[in-house]
């Protein structure tokens, strides 16, 4: 099997308990996404992991492939480890949960990029921010890049620094979409790093593999993304959908 796509599925949420089946448009969010992913050309099996019953049930519903996997995970990146231990497969992709605008060519994006480069291990999504609303928005991560596209930080401030100088005008500043390709071998490598000091102060997971040494190729996309965090996002992405906005 050449691409498998997880979507980890959790229950409990510090900011937002059972976040994963509100109602949007009717449906579960956790089904916009699955549906969402299902669209994707290049995923050759999709898998719902979770721990929790009442998710079971509503995914059953649906009609999607769940798995159940230990209540004991510290992570999502644990959870999809789980899964994918016993799969021979080449590339992972982990699928927010909470993501129920992901489009399908993303997913696709990140499985090409690793799966045509077999120096890479890790592959993530960007897209150019355009509002001043969401640079200013410490749940939008933002990310800088070297030249060759591969991510140099994530932060929840506003990167690079906006300062008084002529090149501000020039700056173009992108926000991180949490959507994650790696290979199979170097996912089990990050499940064992230890934790950053950088990513316990940004409460950001992916900085564990840039402090460790390790490189992230970063893809750019011009599809956009509503990450759901509180219960004010979820009427953000109704009006979404209520418009038929296209996904551009």
């Amino acid at each position: 099997m050449d691409v498998i796509g997880v979507i980890p599925a959790r229950y409990s949420s510090t900011r937002f308990e059972g976040k994963v089946l509100v109602d949007i448009a009717g449906k579960p969010m956790l089904q916009h996404v699955w549906e969402r992913a299902k669209e994707s050309s290049l995923l050759d099996e999709l898998v719902i992991a979770t721990d929790d019953e009442r998710i079971m049930r509503a995914v059953s519903e649906f009609g999607a492939k769940a798995v159940m996997t230990a209540r004991g995970h510290a992570s999502g990146t644990d959870r999809i480890v789980e899964v994918v231990n016993p799969i021979d497969v080449k590339v992972i992709i982990n699928i927010q949960g909470d993501e129920p605008l992901v489009h399908p060519t993303m997913i696709d994006s990140v499985a090409r990029t690793l799966l045509a480069d077999t120096s890479l291990h890790m592959a993530t999504i960007i897209r150019k921010i355009d509002n001043e609303e969401e640079l200013r928005d410490p749940n939008v991560v933002k990310v800088v890049t070297d030249k060759n596209n591969f991510a140099l930080y994530f932060s929840r401030a506003t990167i690079p620094y906006r300062g008084h100088s002529q090149e501000v005008k020039s700056i173009t500043y992108y926000k991180h979409i949490g959507l994650y390709g790696y290979t199979k071998d170097f996912l089990f490598t990050y499940r064992n790093l230890p934790a950053s000091s950088l990513e316990k102060i940004e409460r950001l997971e992916q900085l564990r593999v840039l402090e460790n040494g390790y490189r992230i190729k970063v893809v750019e996309t011009k599809f956009d993304t509503i990450s759901v965090d509180t219960p004010e996002d979820i009427a953000k992405i109704a009006e979404y959908l209520k418009r038929g906005k296209p996904d551009a």
